[in-house]
């Protein structure tokens, strides 16, 4: 660091030592009861700040600077960073770019600096704040009338600053606090230009200009309606308010109406908007996102801070408590649907590497701790986080972490129901423990559709360890506010490939996508959990699709299994497909790695590549290489993150075993070059498919040497297979075997099974039994 830096860093320091003795010094940590009433260095007889920030909380911030560690360096890296800003002049260029471009960033930025620097002048108590932040407003005040639409004119929702209304909503949601925290510091003329020439026409333009944007349960009416109420608060506008928590006229949006995404924005039986109807109708009963944990990452945002701002203004509504407390079960629901290492997965449309790590997750983090019980493992999320949101509820978290009161986060196995009535499918989380060293997580997904930005991905699943992704999720076809790829918005390949079938590890049905790839057939159906068991060291999930295809069921078991005869938990996969008509089966395994071994021959293509096929996704795959086994068992090894991972899985001599690659027909390399391994059954009516996954070994670059590098599992087979039951065996190198017998009709944990394969009995009451039997040796 220069000198230069480190003297202005000092500089911000001594600024927060200077603040903090302006007020009486505490004698502890802990924060003054709300009896007490601290005196504010400037008297404001405004009201303001009352959205975000309080008059209150502003003065216990204030109290304590000085105590709370990583608030005050949160504190001042960003006095240095706004002071660096406002020294650069105000920047207000006239819009023009897509979402990846300068005037796109410029007013982007401009929104974050605004809400920063309004939080700086309530704790501070510095007018070159507020100054930026009135003569900013004043720069947009004068030019937002003279603002057409958006000139690049691409969405189904045309913003005027932005290319889309979701960004406009965006700014307003941050912008709006930023004149909460100046709003004292006003002239009434500045006042009266700020809300005449922009604040009200653009509240207008997001609503009652544009109902279907604003009229929808989509996170983009989430967004519209915080905008809108957050600065209808603000400005005392009840009309504005009302307009937020209530929605538009449900009539003014047509039916049949579709956004870019394809998602319905008027579905059948919506007879309610606003706020309100979002907190209704986005969230299962226990907090699952329909659109999936990247989009609740995003919307999560204003849900809390609109909910905030409600709970400080009109707490009668008791938004933060509304629905038995659907935004703390949404924040839990968020933070569990994240790898060990904080990565979300990438469910849905998803950028993949987002995390907790995300603004907005920092932010719900820290208004949960505050208002949902002071959990301590929201404290170690923090902790992880490294920073917090600047008000009161990210200052408590800061000075609870001083006072080293954080506690583990404990991720557990959980089946999340989709749906506002939590009757449409769900999403499967499987974990084998808490041990980061000795953890594997599989995800299953069997949710309805997720709208417009959902996948036809029924069935699918991926699967984590602590190193990352062993079996990927491909998420979406998008580079998010890189210019350079289609201005960062969704690329054409999300469509022709991220969202078809065969990008996904679930089984595929004659080279056709779920739903015939059309997200109209696929809003009407889902498929259904079966069974759930998310205890103990043998952990299952079972669900069903009946209308993924029009004459084929399918049904996935996943078991999860803890075994000291192996030195990882195992997932064993069983996929049964049920038809009258004879189809192809792919089954793709989107593994993670570099390629080591198989048990079986192989043709690699020397020369030249063709594609899987022509359409639904597979035009965007190379066949590498094809081959078959010799006898009843196929075997892939492969290496990653210094790791070692097989599959061993049961196979018919007839079955096509195909190595492919993902990039053809992607002239432009927007697609990751992604490695597969299929297996394809073709000309059956039923089809079982049984693999089991196993993390072995390591290997270290310092020494070089290799522990463990190939499977422990030696034998696997199909005991039996019918309608009702599937019995398997599986043995290990020492010799012990394993059965897992499956009952696939009956989910009752009570009733009894008998079958009989050969001359044994097999039997076991409910579900599922996985037990040792012999040992050879």
């Amino acid at each position: 660091m220069s000198n230069t830096n480190t003297s202005f860093l000092f500089f911000c320091c001594l600024q927060l030592f200077c603040i903090s003795c302006a007020v009486q010094d505490k004698p502890n940590l802990e924060m003054p009861s709300k009896e007490v009433v601290l005196v504010m260095d400037n008297i404001d007889n405004s009201g303001h700040p009352n959205l975000i920030l309080t008059k209150e909380g502003v003065a216990n911030i204030k109290a304590y600077l000085g105590k709370a560690p990583l608030f005050d360096q949160v504190l001042a890296t960003t006095i240095a960073r706004i002071d660096a800003e406002i020294a650069t002049g105000i920047h207000v260029p006239i819009p023009k770019d897509m979402s990846g471009g300068y005037t796109h960033q410029r007013h982007k930025k401009n929104w974050f600096v605004m809400q920063e620097a309004g939080v700086l002048y309530q704790v501070t108590g510095k007018d070159k704040y507020a100054i930026y932040i009135r003569d900013m407003l004043l720069e947009y005040a004068d030019m937002y009338p003279t603002l057409p639409i958006h000139p690049t004119d691409r969405s189904y929702a045309t913003g005027k600053i932005f290319w889309q209304c979701l960004n406009d909503a965006n700014w307003l949601v941050y912008v709006s606090q930023a004149y909460d925290a100046i709003y004292g510091f006003l002239t009434p003329q500045e006042i009266e230009k700020i809300e005449k020439d922009l604040f009200r026409p653009y509240a207008d333009f997001l609503s009652v200009g544009n109902p279907k944007f604003f009229n929808r349960i989509h996170n983009h009416s989430t967004w519209g309606n915080a905008a809108v109420g957050m600065i209808g608060l603000v400005m005392d506008d009840q009309e504005l308010v009302d307009r937020a928590l209530y929605g538009l006229d449900i009539d003014k949006n047509k039916k049949n109406e579709r956004d870019n995404d394809g998602g319905l924005i008027r579905p059948d039986g919506l007879k309610k908007a606003g706020f309100l109807a979002q907190l209704d109708g986005s969230f299962s009963p226990d907090g699952y996102f329909t659109e999936g944990p990247y989009y609740l990452r995003y919307a999560i945002f204003p849900f809390l801070q609109f909910g905030k701002a409600l709970a400080n203004n009109r707490p009668e509504l008791s938004i933060l408590t509304y629905r038995d407390n659907i935004l703390k079960k949404a924040v839990y629901a968020l933070l569990y649907q994240t790898d060990k290492n904080g990565l979300f997965f990438p469910i849905n449309d998803a950028q993949k590497g987002m995390s907790w790590n995300a603004r907005e997750v920092i932010m719900a983090v820290d208004l949960a701790y505050q208002h949902y019980g002071e959990d301590p493992m929201l404290l170690s999320v923090a902790e992880k986080q490294g920073t917090v949101i600047l008000d009161e509820a990210g200052f408590m978290v800061a000075r609870d972490l001083a006072k080293g009161l954080a506690k583990p986060m404990q991720q557990k196995s959980i089946a999340y129901k989709d749906g506002a009535d939590g009757k449409q499918g769900g999403v499967a989380i499987l974990r084998t423990g808490t041990s980061v060293e000795n953890e594997l997580c599989a995800v299953m997904k069997y949710s309805e559709q997720g709208m417009g930005h959902g996948h036809f991905d029924k069935l699918s699943y991926s699967l984590y360890d602590e190193t990352g992704e062993i079996m990927q999720d491909y998420g979406a076809a998008r580079w998010v506010n890189i210019d350079q790829k289609g201005g960062g918005r969704y690329l054409k390949e999300n469509n022709t490939w991220a969202k078809q079938s065969i990008a996904h590890n679930t089984l595929v049905v004659d080279e056709t996508s779920h739903y015939n790839g059309d997200i109209r057939i696929g809003e009407k159906h889902h498929p259904d959990l079966y069974y759930f068991n998310g205890t103990g060291d043998v952990q299952v999930v079972s669900a069903k699709s009946k209308n993924a295809y029009p004459d084929t069921e399918l049904h996935r078991t996943m078991v999860l299994v803890k075994d000291e005869n192996f030195q990882h938990p195992i997932l064993i996969d069983i996929f049964k497909a049920t038809s009258e008509k004879k189809h192809q089966y792919d089954l793709p395994i989107w593994f993670q790695g570099h390629l080591l071994l198989t048990n079986f021959d192989y043709k690699k293509e020397a020369t030249t590549l063709n594609t899987l096929g022509d359409a639904h996704g597979y035009q965007h795959v190379w066949k590498e290489a094809t081959g078959k086994a010799e006898g009843n068992m196929a075997h892939v090894n492969w290496f990653s993150n210094g790791k070692f991972y097989s599959m061993t899985s049961a196979v018919t001599p007839d079955d096509e075993l195909i190595f492919a690659r993902l990039g053809a027909n992607d002239r432009e390399y927007n697609l990751r070059h992604d490695p597969a391994f299929i297996i394809r059954r073709k000309d059956n009516k039923d089809a079982t498919f049984v693999s089991i996954i196993e993390p072995h070994g390591r290997y270290s670059l310092a020494t070089e040497l290799a522990e463990q590098p190939f499977t422990s599992i030696e034998k696997l087979s199909i005991l039996q297979d019918d309608d009702n039951y599937t019995i398997i065996q599986f043995s290990n190198k020492e010799g012990k075997v394993w059965t897992l017998s499956l009952a696939h009709n009956d989910a009752s944990e009570t009733s009894k099974h008998r079958v009989k394969v050969d001359a044994t009995f097999f039997e076991w009451t409910g579900v599922y039994q996985l037990s040792e039997v012999i040992s050879n040796k």
